[in-house]
């Protein structure tokens, strides 16, 4: 099976196209406080950009329940996106991606096998590479999607090293904080296809 590919912190349409035509399976879409940042109105444009087979993930960091009730007025994503200890409730329509920083309280019902996880570095969207070693061991018992520093250069060792269901990149494909670069989406989903041979082989 294809590794998973998310393309984080979409901040126009054209980027969507753009992460969808290289092959991307989802999109970030941040309402967190960040340059990435985007209003539930400009949400619910871009993802109208693409095919609704792309996962539309609506990125929180440790939001409150109205903060998320807010967006879902506007805008309805596949996923909602925020630190695992945050306590919203979501319509079941809308899945939760929860952030896993390390595992020291790692509850056990993300250490699940079939549960999807996102683990990331310490500070999201700041290009800070995550511990590897703490990811493959987390790979070894969820569905983790890698994220932290991420980028065309180093993704095909991550993924060797790693292991992961699947990978998540933001600053890694900018050309600055908020503007997405189309030739690096390509390059990134090409690293990812060809370090994917490697391990599958």
């Amino acid at each position: 099976m294809s590794l998973f590919v998310k393309i984080c912190g979409i901040t126009e349409p054209e980027s969507a196209i753009t992460a969808h035509e290289a092959g991307a399976d989802a999109i970030g879409l941040v309402f967190a406080p960040s340059a990435r940042r985007v209003s539930p109105e400009e949400a619910r444009r871009i993802a109208a950009a693409v095919p609704e087979s792309v996962i539309r993930v609506a990125v929180f960091l440790r939001p409150v329940q109205d903060e998320v009730d807010r967006v879902l007025s506007v805008f309805t994503p596949d996923m909602v996106q925020a630190d695992v200890d945050s306590p919203v409730e979501l319509p079941a329509r809308v899945g939760f991606l929860p952030v896993v920083r390390d595992s020291g309280s790692l509850p056990v019902s993300v250490g699940d096998r079939d549960r999807l996880i996102l683990f990331e570095g310490p500070v999201s969207g700041s290009g800070v590479t995550s511990d590897w070693e703490e990811a493959r061991r987390l790979a070894r018992r969820s569905r983790l999607v890698l994220a932290g520093g991420l980028d065309p250069s180093n993704v095909g060792e991550a993924v060797r090293a790693v292991r992961p269901f699947g990978v998540d990149v933001s600053s890694g494909v900018e050309t600055y904080p908020g503007v997405k670069d189309p030739e690096k989406i390509r390059l990134f989903l090409e690293a990812v296809r060809a370090a994917e041979k490697v391990v599958s082989g």
